[in-house]
């Protein structure tokens, strides 16, 4: 198995769940260092929850399991229909930076981190 950096989190890394036939991201979840075992065992998304202090197998069956170049997160794409029928799934909510106010101060921060992360592996590349 590969080894993954649980260090640079405290103890977890980001896995980004992804529909596998069409790209759409449905969740972001956290693994500490026995839940990826437990995904591949089970074959199923599982999550470390940081409410519960407990691993969380889902219904969604792994397609393929990705690595970023850091080993710091991973990225499930799974089958979309061993989702839950009939919840919405997946970032539906946009942020409006245009509009005056809190929306447009958040985006004016990302945009200051972006262009100070120009060029390294965690910048934003639009």
């Amino acid at each position: 198995m590969i080894d993954l950096d649980f260090d640079k989190l405290g103890g977890v890394l980001p896995a980004v769940v992804q529909v596998a036939d069409r790209d759409a991201v449905l969740m972001l979840g956290f693994m500490d260092r026995k839940a990826p075992q437990t995904t591949l065992r089970a074959g199923r998304a599982t999550f470390f929850s940081r409410d519960r202090q407990s691993l969380r197998t889902t219904f969604a069956h792994i397609v393929s399991i990705g690595v970023d170049r850091d080993r710091g997160s991973v990225l499930l794409r799974v089958h979309r229909s061993e989702c839950e029928p009939g919840e919405p799934h997946g970032f539906t909510d946009t942020i409006d930076w245009s509009s005056p106010g809190g929306d447009a101060a958040l985006m004016s921060g990302l945009d200051s981190t972006r262009s100070a992360a120009r060029g390294s592996d965690y910048a934003f590349h639009c």
